[in-house]
């Protein structure tokens, strides 16, 4: 059952579920990260971040993909991929009303319409186009053929297509 409450913040009543409430939806504007690991200096506002983090060093996948058996450390990376099997795509383009699997790819495909280009170089609209962009001026050649050593700043599959 989700719980109501007024957030400062916002200013108006804001949904929290009550496994979250509000002391951590209140943190989301703070910063405030009460909850460590103690093998590194990494910091988490929830005390699932932290254990979810927990199940790195453990090597523990508690979720797992009933259709393939893939298995996870967090409940909504196999949420969403779980849309692979089911071709799910919640996530709707309101330019032109393409659909896509995560709220990520769909926020990179509106910089298509509207013009946006938050990467440098201002003709970048993907962080990845700026990366192999900045490659041409720093000589860097990250991927390289296991034949033959070549280096380039491409990666090619390996049936020699792009």
């Amino acid at each position: 059952m989700a719980q109501y409450h007024q957030c400062r913040h916002h200013g108006a009543p804001t949904r929290v579920f009550t496994s979250i409430g509000p002391k951590a939806h209140e943190s989301t504007h703070t910063g405030l990260k009460p909850y460590h690991c103690f093998q590194y200096e990494k910091r988490f506002s929830r005390s699932g971040g932290l254990k979810a983090h927990d199940w790195t060093h453990t090597g523990e996948e508690p979720f797992h993909c009933s259709q393939c058996r893939k298995r996870f450390t967090v409940l909504s990376n196999l949420k969403r991929h779980e849309r692979i099997h089911t071709g799910e795509k919640p996530f709707q383009c309101s330019h032109c009303g393409k659909c896509f699997t995560q709220r990520g790819h769909l926020q990179e495909h509106e910089r298509i319409h509207t013009g946006e280009k938050p990467y440098h170089c201002s003709q970048f609209s993907r962080s990845g186009d700026l990366k192999a962009h900045e490659w041409k001026y720093t000589g860097e050649e990250p991927f390289h053929c296991s034949q033959c050593r070549k280096c380039f700043t491409v990666l090619l599959r390996n049936d020699g297509m792009f």
